[in-house]
């Protein structure tokens, strides 16, 4: 069951972090909708870089709530919204 609850922490946390980078990284024109995409793309994030930290760092005793979980959803979260954020305001 703390599995679980790790991975919805994982997911929670990538959410936020797309919204944090949103107020962050300003476009000149914004357009609706930007939102609900980096918040379900953080979360998509959260949960693949809590698995790689997971995996990276915790191999022995593979949980999701450690610090190497944490640490891999915060990270990769943080990575692919700010890269999304990037490359959409290189378009406008």
């Amino acid at each position: 069951m703390a599995n679980w609850i790790g991975i919805a922490i994982w997911i929670v946390l990538g959410a936020v972090i797309g919204l944090v980078m949103k107020s962050l990284v300003r476009l000149p024109e914004e357009r609706s909708g930007h939102a609900v995409i980096l918040a379900v793309l953080g979360g998509f994030a959260g949960v693949i870089g809590g698995m790689l930290g997971v995996g990276i760092f915790e191999f022995d005793h593979p949980r999701a709530l450690t610090l190497g979980g944490m640490a891999g959803a915060f990270a990769l979260a943080g990575l692919f919204t700010f890269i999304y954020r990037w490359g959409v305001r290189g378009l406008t």
